[in-house]
């Protein structure tokens, strides 16, 4: 077998299993449903590795497998392709390494679901989705892929369809995905009617001539690659829950945890940062939309942090901290630090999935409860479990030690990230700008972060105290059945023997199905730094990226970085242990203070809570307005004007005319021959007004 039809295997397998389970699932049973659709993902993780090793290892250089035509009107050519370069090769294995992993390990946590076949469908489709995406050669075939994993994260999300907050959340999600994927459709619109072609072979070599490009409308002349890098961004916003069109990202939560690893942590919502490092030499030449994207990205990184200090829900926190997170990637593609970006994208995918992982072991154990007030104490009873949350967190808050480099995968790509902004900061104030707001998003980091270690493993055990009412607070067998009245935003999926005691309540360690993917991915967390530092922004890079990323000449960003003063390089160490040490001193040595803070509110602590406040002002103008506007068009411009003047109207006015002429029909001979007698005289009368003279 040859290695390209190894790779072509490799990207359809998924779609396969999908198949195999989504149309025979019932037939062939739960367990064989599994077994397929989660053995074919690692034999596509298999085929990533390989193809990720020969490229970095190897000496391989890029090529496209080009399949079959996808779609041909007159200049709009588009092939389905496989892609195969630097990017792709990283998105690979970070997109196949996560599914395979969480597809082992929802065997444990969706093993008393009913409908375990159409859950692994849905994983395996939205798999093979993101594999095409980010293997495509063209704009047609990315768009596909963009949409794909749309389809397959609103069924995901609302895979528990029965219970409305996750329909509604899947709907949410659909919908404020759409609006940016409009912005993303006519930016490709954009970039056709320039220059011809979607392809990105044939694109990217034309872009340089077109520089200076422009667009006059409404009198003034706009940057025509920079009005199309904008628009792409807007699907970017949508995909990748930037500022403005995050607020999905949440709610999606309501989805089973598996999804949340999967999607919401490192894959669909790294797609729009991928498309931004793939577009470099778009952006190269769009200095106005790069800027916007670096401006969006650090609100975004600050937004997300200050939201996740006052979040309850376990799952909650680390999605803000997802969102966050994405700020960090595509501020850095916003200043021109593609390559420090697609790092944190690789290490991010490691340290988040655990997180959202190790969040399910603790939800697991503790028999669906999310809400970190109801937990604490857990450190003893769920060691494992506890290990690898410490690694996640010591990843994410970057801890390391700047001048050994030394540290865990997030010390050297978020900071690779800082330096690389401060760098930029010499000629580009915007820069100075990102790195500030970064660095402070750091220090929040670190204490949202220990906030949720301590309120679930350290504190006093909260559950206790709930262990006498656990068995009222949970549904009826039949209930957990149909999924119909789920008590906690993620449990109705089991129908574990705990649930039916009546004792107090014993939080439980994971089985060995859902530990094993933990300890992998805590390995990831540790250790995808430092190995592939060298690669992806040290002095390996360009051999790493041969020519992936473009960047200009006027581009030195990377390079710069490793030339910042020192105090750069130990910041963001200090501003995390400075979050690290306000939340020991918090959430331990003042054990109570933050529940005594929260409950205590305040404007900045309501401000927070309710999320900026962001779903109301949407509530308020966008569907209250509609509303208001739908109710304007129909109770005043439809019923009363145009019905009332159109056929209401007409139809009183023959009503009323009708009933009057009625009245002329008596029946009677001799009104019908008067009647006659005055329309002679009235045609007399013409006639000798008419001829008479």
């Amino acid at each position: 077998m040859s290695f390209e039809t190894l790779i072509i295997l490799g990207i359809f397998a998924p779609l396969l299993g999908a198949a195999i389970a989504g149309l025979t699932g019932r037939r062939i049973g739960n367990i064989a449903s599994q077994a397929v659709t989660t053995g074919l993902l690692f034999f596509s993780c298999a085929v990533a590795w390989t193809v990720f090793a020969r490229h970095t290892w190897g000496g391989m250089e890029a090529f496209t497998l080009q399949l079959m035509p996808f779609i041909n009107v007159g200049d709009f050519q588009s092939a389905w392709s496989i892609r195969i370069d630097a990017l792709s090769a990283v998105m690979l294995i970070v997109v196949t390494t996560v599914s395979s992993l969480v597809h082992l390990y929802s065997w444990g946590y969706m093993s008393e679901d009913p409908d375990r076949p159409r859950f692994f469908a849905y994983l395996s489709l939205f798999t093979f989705a993101m594999l095409a995406l980010v293997t495509a050669a063209d704009f047609m075939q990315l768009f596909f892929g963009w949409e794909g994993v749309g389809l397959a994260s609103y069924l995901l999300i609302g895979f528990w369809y029965k219970k409305p907050t996750a329909s509604a959340a899947a709907i949410k999600a659909f919908v404020v995905n759409r609006v940016g994927d409009f912005g993303f459709a006519l930016g490709i619109i954009t970039v056709f009617w320039m220059f011809g072609t979607i392809q990105f072979a044939e694109l990217f070599p034309m872009i340089a001539s077109k520089a200076g490009t422009g667009w006059e409308f409404l009198g003034h002349t706009w940057s025509a690659l920079d009005l199309a890098g904008l628009l792409l961004f807007i699907g970017a916003m949508g995909k990748s829950a930037q500022f403005f069109l995050h607020t999905w990202l949440p709610d999606a939560m309501e989805g089973p945890t598996p999804v949340s690893a999967l999607i919401h942590a490192a894959t669909m919502v790294t797609a729009g940062v991928y498309m931004v490092c793939l577009l470099s030499p778009i952006y190269e030449y769009a200095p106005v939309a790069a800027q916007i994207i670096a401006i969006v990205g650090a609100v975004t990184a600050l937004f997300a942090a200050t939201v996740g200090l006052a979040q309850n829900d376990i799952k909650r926190v680390i999605a803000y901290s997802t969102c966050s997170q994405l700020g960090y990637m595509f501020f850095a593609a916003g200043i021109g630090a593609y390559q420090a970006a697609m790092f944190h994208l690789f290490t991010h995918a490691f340290f988040k999935a655990l997180l959202f992982l190790g969040a399910g072991s603790v939800i697991h154990g503790m028999h669906h409860e999310q809400d970190m007030r109801k937990m604490g104490g857990l450190a003893r009873l769920l060691p494992i479990t506890y290990g690898v949350m410490m690694i996640g967190t010591i990843a994410i808050t970057g801890l390391g030690i700047p001048g050994l480099k030394w540290g865990f995968a997030g010390f050297y790509s978020k900071d690779s990230i800082l330096e690389s902004a401060f760098a930029a900061g010499a000629d580009n104030p915007v820069g100075m700008f990102v790195f500030f707001i970064g660095l402070f998003a750091a220090g929040l980091t670190a204490y949202y972060s220990w906030r949720l270690v301590f309120m679930t493993f350290h504190n006093k055990p909260a559950w206790k105290d709930e262990g006498a009412h656990h068995a009222d607070d949970h549904a009826t067998d039949a209930q957990l059945e149909t999924h119909s009245e789920p008590i906690a935003d993620d449990h109705a999926h089991h129908a574990h023997d705990d649930h039916h005691h009546h004792g107090p309540l014993k939080p439980h360690e994971s089985p060995w199905v859902m530990i094993v993917p933990l300890l992998v991915l805590s390995v990831g967390a540790v250790a995808a730094g430092f190995t592939f530092y060298d690669q992806f922004v040290g002095h390996h890079e360009h051999e790493f990226w041969r020519g992936a990323i473009f960047t200009g000449p006027a581009n030195h960003v990377i390079h710069d970085s490793h030339s910042v003063p020192t105090w750069v390089l130990w910041a963001p160490l200090v501003v995390s242990g400075l979050g690290t040490l306000i939340a020991v001193y918090v959430y331990v040595l003042k054990e109570g203070l933050g529940r005594r803070m929260a409950e205590r509110g305040g404007p900045l602590h309501t401000f927070f809570y309710n999320k900026w406040f962001f779903d109301e002002l949407y509530d308020f103008v966008f569907v209250k307005g509609a509303k208001a506007v739908g109710d304007l068009f129909w109770k005043i411009g439809d019923v009363k004007i145009i019905d009332g003047l159109g056929p209401n109207g007409a139809a009183w006015a023959s009503l009323k005319s009708a009933a009057r002429l009625s009245r002329i029909q008596s029946g009677y001979v001799y009104h019908y021959a008067f009647v006659m007698l005055l329309g002679v005289a009235g045609l007399l009368a013409f006639a000798i007004a008419t001829w008479g003279g």
